[in-house]
Formats: C-alpha cells, sequence, structure tokens
C-alpha cells in the first residue's frame, strides 16, 4: 500500500457494512484486508502483505510460556479475519469485531489511515479518546520537540 494518511468518516449501514472512501480503496491495489482488535478498543486493518509482516514479527517474538505475550496473541493475531470489499467497495466487519470497537449499526465510523495500518473507530468513542487523553498528547508532542519544525 502506498503510504497514505488521513481520516475519514462514513456509516455503518444496517447489516454492519462500511463504505470505504474511495481514495483509501485506490491505495490499496487489492480487493481485501484484514481485520482484528486493535487498541484503546479501536479496529486495526492492514492490507495482506502488511499483515504478513507485523504478524510474523509478533509471532517471531513469542513465546507460549510468557503470559503477557500470550494475552498479546489472544487479542491481536487471534481474532484477525480476512474480509473483502463488495461490489459497492463496502467492507463488512464481523460482529465480534464491531462488539468490541463499539460499533453499532447506524453509528458513524472513523477511518483513520496512519501509513502502514489503518484505525477504525466509533466516532463518539474516538472523540471521548481524544478528549481523555489530551494531557498525554501534549506530553508525547513535547518528547518530540527534536523533530518538531
Amino acid at each position: 500500500m502506498d503510504v497514505l494518511n488521513g481520516g475519514f468518516c462514513n456509516t455503518l449501514d444496517e447489516k454492519g457494512r462500511l463504505s470505504f472512501p474511495a481514495k483509501l480503496r485506490s491505495a490499496l491495489q487489492q480487493n481485501e484486508l484484514i481485520v482484528t482488535q486493535g487498541l484503546d478498543h479501536c479496529l486495526m486493518l492492514f492490507t495482506c502483505s502488511e499483515w504478513e509482516n507485523f504478524a510474523g514479527q509478533i509471532i517471531g517474538k513469542v513465546s507460549v510460556f510468557d503470559p503477557q505475550k500470550r494475552m498479546v496473541m489472544r487479542r491481536i493475531i487471534a481474532p484477525a479475519q480476512k474480509i473483502e470489499f463488495d461490489k459497492s467497495g463496502r467492507l463488512s466487519i464481523p460482529q465480534g469485531l464491531r462488539d468490541y470497537a463499539s460499533l453499532s449499526c447506524g453509528s458513524e465510523c472513523h477511518i483513520l489511515s496512519m501509513g502502514k495500518f489503518m484505525e477504525l473507530w466509533d466516532s463518539a468513542e474516538y472523540k471521548k479518546y481524544n478528549e481523555s487523553n489530551e494531557p498525554l498528547f501534549q506530553e508525547a508532542v513535547a518528547s518530540m520537540s527534536d523533530i518538531l519544525l
């Protein structure tokens, strides 16, 4: 996938399908994505090649005897599913993943493209996340002052 950044809003329809922005779809150059549970109660979306790289790195570092690493496997690797775009450019988000990310039919969703992966958020949850983490965000920006112009 070409590195593409941006935020997009769309509504999850009554069947759990999300119209995917044409700008993102054209950059993908494929008809399917991998979707899994993300961090902070959103979903993560990957192209198949980016998923293979990401999942391979995680799997390569996991010992079944390490409880923290097993937890990462259970939360990120195990729930991953391949989803395909329909003829109308929509993705059908599996129910279990919708439940995890609080995505309900008819609700507005945010798609955040961040280079090698995308996040899918319920818009209200994303707003709450941003508001509650503003002080941490300010600290994070300040810690990066050496790279900002």
